[in-house]
């Protein structure tokens, strides 16, 4: 939703702050808005993997009203093999198309999930808390200005000149929120004097020291005026931030920055984490007597009848829209206080986890070997085996299984990260912050019953109590 002036944020919509805006049909396309060659799929261009083709959905916000949630499940049932996967940056991918290409986008353009412009989709990278707008620990509802900046991403022609990996967070305060996601442009909310600002920072994340801060009012600016330097400086080859900033000074950067917006002169604090919440359950919203409700699917894989039974829920006992998250699973926001034990329920009879005590709600693993050229073993499978033998000892962990070393199903580093070497064979690392990577490595060449164990002598440990 266009402002007549840089910087206004428009006011909110109820219940309905994204508006979708289908492209047109492709054999309607002009060839201007043609798609570059990239290795990361989209919603209009197809990438092969080994179970077939994978069309990626972004989601404005991570979320979609429950008529477009039921497309996707249809598209994934009529088009391609029934998997549909929740990402790790809230958005929507189905895998295992077939021939039909053609049909499944359009049919997915039909339902009003496609950019405004097509050359646009690649850059529709912004991510939000899953609880923007609901949360009872917000400073700001970052949602119209996300509109803002999803429109400025998609409508001038010179940023489709950024790479499909190139990505923006804005972070409004909430008490549930990804805060380790690095991200090219990252801005944050903080109450400074009494007034709420956004602070902002490169190539990191909000829990690193910011860069600067802008005033509320001037955010939308600052991300055009960010984007558009860094276009002016990096060269072909620097596609993200942090490739730019490894030749160009950060304070370099910043002062041309100030040069296009007004930067505010104050320190401003990192970001704290708050590393007790979760949002697997029920949990209060900033309404008296509203609350979202939580599930996941087992490793972030939905089949059609979940997606479409989560959105009859959303139609029945929410407002209708469904919101994806960062941790590669699902909100039903706006569901009365008296109806969560019922909708809990009904999530739990579909296969989704709602219970944090779930082993399995807290694990995550790539496509694996089954599905993905690179991977070195099944970590689907080798996941719902670990989940059952950590379930048993009642060992409730953070656990990323990875395939390869390019971890694809985590953007950040988690507490606990396997890497697999063979089939059913893992490296075994802890996160620790003076280690890069995956963090310091414990064991090599483990069997999955042989993480578990070792998994659970820790956790009863009285040095890591």
């Amino acid at each position: 939703m266009p402002s007549n002036k840089a910087g206004i944020i428009p006011r909110l919509r109820p219940r309905s702050a994204f508006p979708t805006q289908p492209v047109a049909p492709l054999n309607e396309r002009p060839m201007s808005t043609a798609l570059r060659p990239s290795a990361c799929p989209g919603l209009l261009r197809i990438v092969q993997a080994l179970d077939g083709g994978i069309c990626r959905i972004k989601l404005n916000g991570g979320s979609i009203s429950a008529a477009q949630a039921e497309a996707v499940a249809s598209a994934a049932e009529r088009f391609a093999g029934g998997v549909i996967e929740a990402t790790n940056r809230a958005n929507l991918q189905i895998r295992g198309i077939g021939s039909e290409q053609t049909a499944l986008i359009d049919s997915l353009l039909a339902a009003g999930l496609g950019p405004r412009t097509a050359a646009g989709d690649d850059v529709r990278n912004l991510m939000l808390s899953p609880s923007a707008g609901i949360d009872r620990q917000m400073s700001f509802d970052t949602r119209p200005l996300a509109e803002q900046i999803l429109t400025s991403l998609q409508s001038h022609e010179r940023f489709h000149q950024l790479s499909a990996k190139f990505a923006v967070q804005l972070d409004g305060g909430e008490g549930l929120a990804m805060l380790e996601h690095p991200h090219d442009l990252w801005l944050s909310a903080v109450e400074q004097e009494g007034a709420c600002v956004l602070a902002f920072g490169l190539a990191g994340c909000p829990t690193q020291t910011p860069s600067g801060a802008v005033r509320l009012e001037d955010g939308h600016a600052l991300v055009i005026a960010v984007l558009e330097l860094f276009l002016d400086l990096a060269r072909p080859d620097q596609t993200r931030m942090r490739h730019l900033l490894a030749e160009y000074p950060v304070a370099g950067f910043v002062a041309q920055l100030a040069e296009r917006v007004p930067l505010l002169s104050s320190v401003i604090a990192p970001r704290v984490m708050n590393s007790n919440v979760s949002h697997i359950g029920a949990h209060p919203q900033r309404e008296t007597g509203r609350v979202y409700v939580g599930a996941t699917p087992p490793l972030g894989r939905l089949d059609p009848a979940m997606l479409r039974g989560a959105a009859q829920l959303a139609r029945e006992r929410g407002n209708g829209s469904l919101r994806f998250t960062p941790w590669q699973s699902l909100l039903l926001p706006d569901i009365h206080e008296r109806d969560a034990a019922e909708v809990i329920h009904s999530l739990e009879n579909l296969g989704l986890r709602c219970s944090a005590d779930d082993a399995l709600a807290h694990l995550i693993a790539c496509t694996g070997s089954a599905g993905c050229g690179k991977g070195l073993s099944d970590t689907k499978g080798d996941a719902l085996q670990l989940a059952a033998l950590l379930q048993h000892h009642g060992s409730i962990l953070n656990v990323h299984l990875s395939g390869c070393a390019r971890s694809c199903a985590a953007a950040h580093i988690t507490p606990v990260t396997l890497l697999a070497v063979s089939p059913g064979h893992y490296d075994l690392y802890f996160r620790d912050a003076a280690q890069p990577g995956f963090g310091a490595l414990h064991a090599r060449n483990l069997t999955i019953e042989a993480v578990a164990a070792l998994l659970d002598a820790r956790s009863r440990s009285p040095l890591d109590a």
